[in-house]
């Protein structure tokens, strides 16, 4: 699997569906920490619900798990979903416009149709820059196209690529840094110090 950067652990885990995405389960079921077999803490930077696939990162490090996560650094997060039916133009703009919500409006900064599935299915691209529980689930159910699968594919710089599923991986060297210029890139226009980020 390759050896760990620096003082703080960044690791990348392709979940499965049915494995569940946060920790400890009381009910003892399998989670994402289950899949990675290393000793001392470690916690996921965002969610993922059970149903969903995809990455999800796992740190000891909550400084950089806070600028990926808080909405107001706006890092994105890309997914293919499985929808049934066919989404017209309307809904896809839609979308990209903003659906109501029970907890606030849910809006994708990009979604497109990317391929047809089986039995009256598609699947479609969305971007979206927040991390609400089940957000892009219930956006889709919302205008008329429930989700059928769902994988996440990037997190801000970071991509799955081809890491199958079940399977983890340290971040390489290069892959923590543009983490990093990334968190320094939208911190500046904020005008904050940026001797509160790791270099």
């Amino acid at each position: 699997m390759g050896k760990s950067r620096g003082p703080f652990r960044y690791i990348l885990v392709h979940k499965p569906a049915g494995v569940l995405g946060d920790y400890p389960d009381p009910a003892g079921r399998q989670t994402v920490r289950d899949l990675v077999p290393l000793p001392g803490k470690l916690f996921p930077v965002g969610r993922l619900d059970a149903r969903t696939e995809g990455l999800v990162l796992l740190t000891d490090d909550g400084k950089l798990a806070h600028y990926l996560t808080h909405p107001r650094y706006g890092f994105e997060r890309e997914y293919v979903a499985l929808v049934e039916g066919k989404p017209s133009e309307d809904v896809l703009r839609r979308l990209e416009e903003g659906v109501p919500l029970k907890d606030g409006l849910a809006r994708a900064q990009h979604a497109a149709i990317i391929g047809e599935g089986t039995h009256d299915t598609t699947w479609l691209r969305l971007i979206l820059t927040e991390g609400k529980k089940r957000e892009v689930r219930r956006m889709l159910a919302a205008v008329g196209h429930p989700v059928r699968r769902l994988i996440r594919v990037r997190f801000g710089p970071l991509t799955l690529d081809d890491l199958e599923p079940g399977r983890w991986r340290f971040l390489r060297k290069e892959e923590v840094r543009q983490v990093w210029q990334e968190i320094r890139r939208r911190l500046s226009p904020r005008r904050r110090s940026s001797s509160n980020v790791r270099t």
